[in-house]
């Protein structure tokens, strides 16, 4: 049945599509970007992040679920248990009460947003450039019959112009201001459509303080995960505070959740190394499974189960995992910086 849907979600997603051109060119972003060319190349990161999740999605959400987004995982929970758990500390830090409503800033395909109208009793915008993941929340918001209390705008948070000044009571954004192709900018636009007083919320991957700059071992592992990830740039904690503060926001907290004092023990990148904890599919569970995957999709798209180029597209996402995994056990990159900023109620 799973399978089923997967083959029918990825025919859908890349009907009349060279996909396999579409990954290799994906692959080849970094090269353009940074390459001796560069400055000859009409350059949009927007569009690498949008071609990255075009490509990608399905299988992320088979694997991952529909919360595309790394917690802090505990032995004695799934994968999906430790996601909803740290939803639900979100929403705590946040203090959402009935009648808010708040903006989801890249909501993907809604999964965090859903919850957050669920249990919280407020009313959700979430924010996405990519008409893939918003056709599938907007869907997956009606068939939980949500769709009265969240709604998806189709912009950039780069440019939320739709929106008007102090429109939101408050806001998150969960591993989405990491792809932005310039962090102030999007950070001075949530600033803008947020309430003054508001409370934001952020998840970012970023740089820990063991990153050295001069250790071309730590270099390279850095390269490799914004080639993998469609990160432009990687900033360190401190860096991402600072910025902050440069647009107006006064920073509450911001911690590593993955190190902090109190946090389980597990590893945020395990489930892409191990079977020792529950995930949903077997798509990140160890580097040989991959492999076993890439090598059953290709038998899938000579049997048409798969479109073809399915396979390349696998093979993208095992070069992510692995430079997850290498950057997660050098200790020099977390996707679990999470801060709690405010809007000053005096404005800037």
């Amino acid at each position: 049945m799973q399978l089923r849907k997967l083959s029918d979600g990825l025919k859908a997603t890349y009907r009349g599509q060279d996909v396999a051109h579409r990954a290799q060119r994906f692959s080849r972003w970094y090269d353009r970007m940074s390459g001796p060319n560069a400055g000859a190349v009409d350059y949009d990161h927007s569009e690498t992040v949008r071609e990255y999740y075009d490509l990608c999605g399905e299988f992320m959400v088979f694997s991952w679920g529909e919360s595309l987004h790394f917690a802090p995982l505990s032995p004695q929970e799934s994968l999906e248990e430790s996601k909803i758990r740290h939803q639900r500390l979100m929403m705590a830090k946040l203090e959402l009460r009935q009648g808010m409503t708040v903006i989801d800033v890249g909501c993907g395909i809604g999964g965090p947003m859903r919850r957050v109208a669920r249990e919280a009793g407020v009313r959700v915008v979430g924010v996405n450039n990519n008409e893939i993941q918003l056709g599938k929340a907007e869907a997956l918001n009606a068939e939980a019959k949500l769709d009265h209390m969240v709604e998806c705008l189709a912009c950039s948070f780069m440019d939320m112009g739709a929106i008007a000044d102090d429109t939101f009571d408050c806001g998150y954004g969960i591993e989405s201001t990491c792809h932005a192709p310039d962090k102030a900018a999007a950070f001075a636009e949530i600033y803008r459509v947020l309430k003054p007083g508001a409370l934001f919320w952020g998840q970012e991957m970023c740089l820990t303080e063991k990153f050295d700059p001069d250790y071309s071992r730590h270099q390279a592992i850095k390269q490799d995960l914004m080639q993998s990830i469609a990160l432009k740039d990687i900033a360190t904690t401190a860096e991402v505070n600072r910025t902050l503060q440069a647009v107006g926001f006064q920073v509450i907290e911001g911690t590593d959740l993955d190190v902090a004092e109190g946090s389980p023990a597990t590893p945020w990148y395990q489930p892409m190394e191990s079977r020792r904890r529950s995930v949903g599919n077997a798509l990140y569970w160890t580097p040989l499974g991959r492999k076993v995957v890439i090598g059953a999709s290709r038998l899938a798209e000579t049997m048409g189960l798969f479109p073809k180029g399915s396979a390349e597209v696998l093979r993208l996402l095992n070069g992510t995992a692995n430079a997850y995994v290498a950057g997660g056990k050098a200790g020099i990159f977390t996707p679990l910086y999470c801060f709690l900023a405010r809007k000053p109620f005096a404005g800037r």
